[in-house]
């Protein structure tokens, strides 16, 4: 196998992103998406079926994923794509992983400890699994939990946790707040958590660089089409400007995504930097194309009606999911000293 397309032979590369493209563009459509927003949980079991039917429930391999993840971030998909293969991840050899890749169960990840980004969760490990974790994504639909705590990593069952939905900024990503009370059940050792981790952010910057390049694509589209003063207003040289701009924020996107992939998958000896650059650098692309892209609709894009909003509301979430812009530029700088 040749390495191309971000560690992908060329050949599966093409294979796997059109697969997802065309179930979603069947599944998944701007209406499909605020359809699925607007009932109860966020969430659409038979969409979630044909995902699973695809390999994409509990995809870990972090090539394959973060090209999936492109394809997701596009259609904006409302569906624990993320969260399962966090705790697919976490999961190594354990029984629980399979049921999570074929789809008959869903699972997410409460970060603990040392771990939580959001330094507001106080879960403990003794007798019990007890405590609180904050912004758990998808964890309304979630039949098992697994906390990532200081001690490893644990499954609770939903029986054994509170779970109270928060009022999200992105409705299609659902995220609650959790209290914990279960008996221990011990499913990984805490080696387990790191690479899950940067999985997990391989797979957002993935999905943050294809909808950056959807409302892009979007955009260009209006500027060609929508006319002012009888020229199309991507005929002017600002827009222009703004356009090519926003064009190489979303290549750059793209190919931090990427490298970040290839580089979890080695085990290179950059991958730290490389997954800390992803992180920051995919987040600020799309909130970047995401709010200027609305500028240059103008006031259409105000409206509740047009999908440009929906796209600024994932960004502006995304970009807080596993912590802001600052931890992760200073993670980057850390891992470029540690390799000087």
């Amino acid at each position: 196998m040749t390495v191309e397309d971000g560690g992908f032979g060329r050949a599966e590369a093409d294979a796997l992103r059109d697969s997802v493209r065309r179930l979603l563009a069947d599944r998944c459509t701007e209406a499909d998406v605020r359809r699925i927003m607007d009932t109860p949980d966020g969430h659409d079991p038979a969409l979630w079926r044909a995902l699973a039917d695809l390999g994409l429930a509990g995809l870990t391999i972090p090539t394959a994923l973060e090209l999936a993840m492109e394809e997701a971030g596009a259609a904006l998909l409302p569906a624990p794509l993320l969260s399962c293969a966090m705790a697919a991840a976490l999961l190594a050899d354990d029984p629980l992983r399979d049921d999570i890749a074929d789809g008959s169960r869903i699972a997410t990840v409460a970060f603990a400890g040392a771990h939580d980004w959001t330094g507001r969760g106080d879960v403990t490990v003794g007798d019990r699994v007890a405590g609180t974790a904050r912004f758990v994504t998808d964890a309304g639909i979630a039949d098992v939990f697994l906390v990532a705590a200081d001690e490893g990593v644990f499954a609770v069952d939903r029986a054994d946790v509170r779970v109270v939905p928060l009022p999200v900024f992105d409705r299609t990503r659902r995220m609650a707040d959790l209290t914990f009370d279960a008996p221990v059940k011990q499913v990984a050792g805490p080696e387990a958590i790191g690479p899950a981790h940067d999985l997990a952010i391989v797979a957002l910057a993935g999905e943050q660089a294809g909808a950056a390049r959807a409302m892009l694509d979007r955009t260009i589209a209006y500027a060609r089409d929508r006319h002012q003063f009888g020229r199309a207003i991507g005929s002017f040289q600002a827009v222009k400007h703004m356009a090519a701009d926003l064009l190489l924020e979303v290549e750059s996107a793209v190919s931090a995504a990427r490298d970040a992939a290839r580089q979890v998958e080695e085990d290179a000896p950059g991958r730290d930097a490389a997954v800390a650059l992803a992180a920051f650098a995919c987040a600020d692309a799309f909130v970047r194309v995401a709010a200027d892209g609305i500028q240059m609709h103008g006031g259409i894009a105000f409206t509740w009606d047009h999908p440009a909003h929906l796209y600024l509301r994932r960004a502006r979430s995304g970009a807080q999911l596993f912590g802001d812009g600052d931890r992760w530029r200073d993670r980057y700088l850390t891992a470029l000293e540690a390799a000087a």
